[in-house]
């Protein structure tokens, strides 16, 4: 009788192989896969597509390496088979592009806070696609969350409070609070003349229910400005209550980038950082994003626009096309 090598028998518990021909290989114990030999382009097969899509759901992030056939054109074009893809409300895109830039020699480029993108707008994004364009020799690794399982390892208590909360979500955060640098002057500025050049508020509830899974997931992040009906301290408090439960490490899994890498994350279901320790080595991240849909609570109440300017860029004219088209 021939017995398998545990090597093989540890490799073979990796790979997930539930998703018609991928192959992922499992990075954590609750969030994150790589996928094994997969070429990503808008030419993806009908059913090779539908199984990436059923693969994010149930991974929240997935990772692919050695993407380097992609430009940004092919990058964008990929991204539209998940559906409309838009630009930063308020952040300018590279000329002639969609795309959202994170560039670490200008003073918006070092993403190291824990978010979920773009909530300050009520039909927040559903899935971003980040392609590693320059990284690092070392450092600027990014790390995810799970906020679906967060949800779901509350005790009942909480879970009972946290579904009776909503809460203000804006671009016009407090955007040093959390960072170990403090912020430079270049990144305070950056935050203040473009990052928050038009000030968006939307209210969340802080349970919602994802579209597609059911699953409930916390709605937390760093744009979450004040809880509704409650005072700043009360809602700090609470804030750093759930927002722990969301970053605790077994609900985490960390990417460390390699040149051409592309990671795609449900933007419902996870939270994300992007570590700042690579000081002066440049850094470039371009991500496509996916419009989506406005957060539904476990009463069936939908989020809502607090405070929506007049679009006065192209970027937010595009916003506020795509959320009446």
């Amino acid at each position: 009788m021939s017995h398998a090598h545990p090597v093989d028998v540890l490799a073979d518990a990796r790979i997930d192989t539930r998703f018609g021909d991928l192959r992922i290989r499992r990075l954590a114990g609750h969030i994150g896969g790589e996928v094994l030999g997969l070429a990503l382009g808008a030419d993806l097969s009908t059913d090779t597509f539908a199984a990436l899509q059923s693969a994010l759901l149930a991974h929240k992030v997935l990772f692919f390496r050695g993407q380097a056939h992609l430009d940004d054109e092919s990058h964008q074009a990929f991204g539209a088979r998940f559906g409309r893809t838009v630009a930063h409300p308020t952040v300018p895109a590279p000329n002639g592009t969609k795309l959202f830039e994170l560039d670490a020699s200008k003073g918006g480029g070092r993403a190291d806070s824990w978010h979920t993108d773009v909530t300050f707008v009520d039909a927040f994004p559903k899935i971003s696609i980040l392609r590693g364009v320059t990284i690092p020799a070392y450092g600027g690794d990014t790390v995810w969350a799970n906020t679906a399982k967060a949800y779901e390892r509350l005790p009942d208590a909480l879970k009972r409070l946290a579904e009776q909360l909503w809460a203000v979500h804006s671009n016009d955060y407090d955007y040093g609070a959390d960072r170990t640098d403090a912020a430079t002057d270049d990144r305070l500025r950056h935050h203040k003349e473009v990052f928050v050049s038009a000030v968006y508020e939307a209210e969340h509830p802080l349970v919602h229910v994802h579209p597609e899974t059911g699953e409930r997931a916390l709605l937390l992040g760093h744009f979450l400005k004040k809880f509704v009906g409650l005072s700043s301290t009360e809602s700090a408090r609470l804030f750093e209550l759930f927002q722990s439960r969301v970053i605790r490490l077994e609900n985490t899994v960390r990417w460390s980038w390699q040149q051409d890498d592309v990671a795609i994350w449900d933007n419902r279901a996870t939270q994300h950082y992007a570590i700042n320790d690579y000081g002066d080595q440049p850094r470039v991240v371009r991500r496509v994003t996916v419009h989506g849909e406005t957060a539904v609570a476990v009463d069936g109440q939908r989020s809502r626009t607090r405070r929506r300017p007049e679009a006065s860029n192209d970027a937010q004219l595009d916003a506020l096309i795509t959320r009446t088209a």
